[in-house]
C-alpha cells in the first residue's frame, strides 16, 4: 500500500494483517489482533464483507471521535459500504480477534 494519509493528515495503515488473495474483482484479507490488540487507522475504499472466525467484542473508533461497538459471532456475515471515514479497531477481549475481510473492488 502506498503511503496514504487521511484528510486530517494522519497516516493510514493497511485494511488488515495480510492479503490472502487478490484479483481484479476482490481482495481477501486476514484481520488478526492479539488480546487487547489494535488495528491502526485505516480507510475502506471499497465495500466489504466481514466473516468472523472468532467470537468477541471490538470497538471501531473513527478519526472524528465516533465509536461503534462490534460483536462478532462465528457464522454471522456482515456487509459494510465504503466511505465511513478513517477508523481504528480495538480488540476488547483478552483472546485473539480473527476475521476474514473481503473487499469488493467492483462494488
Amino acid at each position: 500500500m502506498a503511503d496514504k494519509t487521511s484528510k486530517a493528515g494522519n497516516p493510514l495503515g493497511p485494511i488488515g494483517t495480510k492479503v490472502l488473495f487478490e484479483n481484479e474483482r476482490v481482495r481477501v484479507w486476514s484481520v488478526e489482533l492479539p488480546g487487547k490488540g489494535h488495528q491502526p487507522l485505516h480507510e475502506h475504499e471499497h465495500p466489504y464483507v466481514i466473516v468472523p472466525l472468532t467470537e468477541g467484542t471490538a470497538l471501531m473508533r473513527w478519526e472524528d471521535g465516533r465509536e461503534r461497538e462490534i460483536v462478532d459471532v462465528i457464522g454471522n456475515v456482515v456487509y459494510r459500504d465504503a466511505g465511513g471515514g478513517p477508523h481504528e479497531l480495538f480488540n476488547r477481549e483478552d483472546t485473539k480477534f480473527h476475521s476474514i475481510l473481503i473487499e469488493l473492488k467492483d462494488g
